[in-house]
């Protein structure tokens, strides 16, 4: 009875196991033509990167570009060429045409500086960093002055005390 137990075991693995090898061998790969999507964003190498360098993975760029977009509370229309709505592969990612643009650029070059040169400077600090979240906290203009404290709530009347039960 005791030896029973583990051929039963071992005939149920084995049989598992042909089973499994049927299985994968009964189907024929999917198609890369299937599975393959275009991406909706433009694939390296880039075109008009003046601020990140040329062999910017793809994964990179658009890890930035995400960032930008959160810390600032805009859409990919604030600064490329683009139909909001429409398919990411018609906008003109490379062009110059909107001035927002350019200023991304020259806060960037100001963020650099600041991280790599200003700040470095200062001594005594660990790991300063600036990032554009750093000054616009989702919101396209940046603060300038620290937030309003909140107006102070009126105090509660006191409540009257309990009668005692007698």
């Amino acid at each position: 009875m005791k030896r029973r137990a583990p051929s039963l075991i071992l005939a149920g693995a084995a049989g598992l196991f042909a089973v499994s090898v049927a299985a994968a061998q009964s189907f024929p790969p999917p198609s890369p033509a299937l599975t393959a999507q275009p991406p909706p964003f433009a694939v390296p190498p880039f075109k008009n990167l003046k601020i990140f360098s040329p062999d910017t993975s793809r994964a990179d760029l658009l890890a930035n570009m995400k960032f930008f977009s959160q810390s600032l509370g805009v859409r990919c229309t604030h600064c490329h060429v683009g139909e909001e709505g429409k398919p990411l592969s018609t906008f003109d990612f490379a062009s110059d045409a909107k001035p927002n643009k350019a200023i991304a650029r020259d806060m960037l070059r100001l963020a650099d500086r600041l991280n790599s040169k200003d700040l470095p400077a200062i001594g005594g600090l660990i790991d300063p960093k600036v990032t554009c979240y750093t000054c616009h906290r989702g919101s396209k203009k940046p603060a300038t002055k620290p937030p309003e404290a909140p107006a102070a709530a009126p105090a509660a009347p006191p409540t009257p005390p309990k009668a005692e039960r007698g």
